[in-house]
């Protein structure tokens, strides 16, 4: 129970559920007859044991002002059945309110669960003391200062020596790449690192996976090649940049950014979220649209290789919640605040406009951001139809979003094809017109949410 005495529906925890798998497991966990030892305290915790097919039963642990979850299980999934299941019998009062100490002998969850908690409670502390810290400025600002500089001058000198290896790049001819295989450029990324851009050495490993990627490859080489360059370029004269330029330019480069705009509080429909993985850390990209401010924001999650990240939002869904952005030119990040509402019914779409508007959106972020690999649209009225022949995929098997109207089309990324998310889209239009929410990028558009005209049901498409 929350702090307000109001537990969750249902359908509010349902939303959670990573999966149809993970939903229908809950469900079955949902009953009493697995769990014992469960409780729940007007802070926001609910905990509970749940038999499994080992001896001993999985320790399943929840706040609900996060959301956040703990459980014993090997699951990878955030969060797991049985996460689920005890919030499914905690809506339906299944789970007792514990708040005397009394109850539970010397706090208000067992040591197990009080564990976590206060292991939360203790961060959450820690967080609010360095944000009063950094608000408050360095301890000691010379030495601050003096630490920037020496890192400044590393990107710097890294910068330089990247800049002469594109230009023996170019000097050299890139029908000479192919052949001279990944370790130049792993090498080159290696030497980035060390001079602390990291935002530089992906650039470089990206450029190393390019040669041999396909028909084409030498023209995507050259793009990603200049746009490195201009990277650079932008570093070494960052003095001369305007600040928001500058911002994004320090943050494309591998220089934190942090959250330090004024918070946003709204009611955010939570629009789509989906995981992507390097093979080392997991990235988690949750959208947002906000009812009253109406602006769009991004939330990230990083968790290591095969543990989902946190924070997990129910899609199609409004929460009330509060969002610091972070700076720079064109950029949509923002971090979520720990305070987060009981997800509420409401998912209707957010306005949106034609596929050519769509462009021109993504074309103007361009111009604060020209290393933007997308930029987030919703258009309203589109069809999903097949044209492999207009997308120039050559094998009859692409797909564009298409006005009702007839005006413009927009092709769909090539990566989506593959996906099960394309046929949701092509089963709820039927040869109709619907609204998408996506990104649109030089790749084309890639479709993450759709809605069936009149119907305030969000479809999710990852």
């Amino acid at each position: 129970m929350d702090e307000a005495g109001v537990r969750w529906t249902a359908d509010q925890v349902l939303a959670l559920a990573p999966d149809d798998a993970s939903r229908k497991a809950g469900v079955r966990l949902s009953a009493a007859g697995p769990w014992s030892d469960a409780g729940s305290s007007g802070e926001g915790a609910v905990w509970g044991l749940c038999k499994g097919s080992g001896k001993k039963p999985y320790q399943t642990v929840i706040d609900t002002k996060g959301p956040a979850y703990k459980c014993s299980c090997p699951s990878r999934k955030f969060p797991c059945k049985h996460a689920l299941g005890l919030l499914l019998l905690w809506a339906a009062e299944g789970v007792p309110a514990v708040r005397t100490v009394a109850d539970v002998g010397d706090g208000q969850a067992p040591d197990w669960a009080e564990e976590w908690l206060g292991g939360r409670r203790k961060r959450s502390e820690e967080r609010k003391e360095k944000a009063k810290d950094e608000a408050a400025g360095p301890a000691d600002p010379e030495a601050a200062r003096r630490r920037a500089e020496r890192r400044a001058a590393r990107i710097t000198g890294g910068a330089r020596e990247l800049e002469q290896r594109l230009t023996d790049l170019l000097r050299g001819g890139l029908a000479a790449v192919e052949q001279s295989g990944y370790g130049l450029w792993e090498e080159t990324a290696a030497r980035m690192v060390d001079a602390q851009a990291p935002g530089l050495a992906a650039r470089v490993r990206e450029l190393g996976s390019i040669p041999g990627s396909g028909a084409g490859w030498p023209v995507r080489l050259l793009e990603e090649s200049a746009l490195l360059h201009l990277l650079d370029l932008g570093w070494l004269g960052i003095d001369r940049l305007p600040a928001p330029l500058a911002t994004t330019v320090r943050t494309r480069v591998g220089l934190p950014s942090p959250a330090d705009g004024p918070p946003v509080k709204d009611h955010w429909l939570v629009l789509a979220q989906y995981d992507t993985s390097d093979g080392k850390i997991t990235t988690r990209r949750i959208w947002l649209y906000g009812r009253e401010s109406g602006r769009t924001a991004l939330v990230l999650g990083f968790g290591a290789a095969g543990r989902s990240p946190q924070p997990a939002l129910p899609v199609g869904l409004v929460i009330e919640a509060e969002l610091t952005p972070h700076a720079g030119a064109g950029q949509l990040r923002a971090d979520l605040g720990e305070e987060v509402g009981i997800p509420e019914p409401g998912g209707t779409p957010p306005p949106g406009g034609t596929t050519m508007a769509g462009v021109e959106a993504y074309g103007a972020a361009l111009r604060e951001d020209p290393w933007l690999e997308s930029w987030p649209v919703t258009l309203t009225d589109v069809i999903p139809v097949p044209d492999g022949a207009a997308a120039g995929y050559g094998n009859g098997n692409g797909w564009q979003l298409a006005d009702a109207a007839g005006e413009s089309a927009l092709p769909i990324a090539p990566a989506s094809l593959a996906r099960p998310g394309l046929w949701k889209l092509v089963a709820l239009s039927g040869g109709g017109p619907v609204t998408v929410f996506g990104e649109c990028g030089h790749r084309g558009f890639t479709p993450l949410a759709a809605w069936s005209p009149g119907s305030a049901e969000t479809v999710r498409l990852t």
